[in-house]
């Protein structure tokens, strides 16, 4: 019988990478800072990894660490450390990179995965959050260690590739969290994405976070209290009409992918900085109630 909540500690300590994916819209770079706050009040030592130079998210993470890790930079510190420090950085200013990359497909997304893999190695912090590519990027972006391991024989690079794909296939060490909205096509999209991972990148799936949602599954509003045709009763009708949607769309989502799920409410403010984000990650404190029994738990998804 699967559980009837899920407690977010559980899953913010479970691996110490978490790969934050989802399509572009769901809100995944704020579901990143969100999980890195929830994870700073359990006590945990959290860094945040952005893959491109983005303020936004530096805005929302207030006083939480975080690295920048461009292919280009990673790319450099490869060539350093292999006996290329000479050359590296006139490589990566005359755009080799682009060079390289395309003669070699894959290799700038290793580089990128190899410096985190340094990271979660050193042990310096309990959870390193990523905020990683694009849902259709991301597929790609975790397939390149399997994919270079198939044509790579053996040298520094196959190495790389395979310690690579040791973190991500140990879900002790890696996990993968998929953020959808809860609306139709959105979770059309977490589900096949979902899919694709486990059939192609050989990753673990951790919980899969509905981004917001509006919170009251069994506390609808009742129109009746206000006048015929007044707009606080026409008010009260939208909100139940999306209550419905959001329900019916996570109790889909769990029967499609037996995966949990944390839900993360609407934010009603018109400004989203640290502060909100801090109040949203209040929300995971406590362990959350899930919407039907069809949520499973996460590791294995079953059709």
């Amino acid at each position: 019988m699967p559980p009837k909540s899920v407690d977010p500690l559980h899953f913010l300590s479970a691996a110490r990478v978490a790969i934050v994916a989802g399509k572009g819209g769901v809100g995944k770079t704020t579901v990143t800072a969100v999980l890195a706050r929830a994870a700073v009040r359990r006590g945990l030592r959290v860094l945040v990894v952005e893959l491109d130079d983005r303020p936004a998210l530096r805005n929302l993470l207030g006083d939480v660490p975080s690295l920048t890790i461009t292919a280009a930079d990673a790319l450099a510190e490869y060539l350093d450390t292999h006996g290329l420090k000479r050359v590296s950085r006139r490589l990566i200013s005359s755009g080799v990179i682009d060079v390289v990359a395309t003669a070699a497909p894959g290799i700038d997304d290793i580089v990128v995965l190899g410096k985190i893999k340094q990271l979660e190695r050193s042990g310096e912090w309990d959870l390193i959050l990523v905020d990683g590519p694009a849902a259709g990027h991301a597929i790609t972006f975790l397939q390149a260690a399997p994919g270079m391991l198939a044509t790579v024989r053996g040298g520094p690079l196959r190495t790389q590739a395979a310690d690579v794909a040791a973190m991500l296939a140990d879900q002790r060490r890696a996990q993968v969290v998929l953020v959808t909205l809860p609306e139709t096509t959105p979770v059309n999209e977490l589900v096949e994405t979902a899919y694709a991972l486990e059939d192609r990148a050989q990753v673990h799936l951790g919980p899969v976070v509905v981004n917001a949602v509006d919170v009251g599954f069994g506390d609808d509003l009742d129109p009746a209290v206000a006048p015929p045709e007044s707009p606080m009763r026409a008010a009260a009708e939208f909100r139940n009409a999306r209550r419905e949607l959001h329900r019916g769309e996570c109790a889909r989502l769990g029967q499609d992918l037996a995966l949990a799920q944390l839900h993360l409410p609407v934010h009603a403010g018109t400004t989203l900085d640290a502060a909100a984000v801090e109040q949203l990650a209040t929300v995971w404190d406590e362990p959350q109630a899930q919407p039907d029994d069809d949520v499973a738990t996460a590791g294995t998804i079953e059709p």
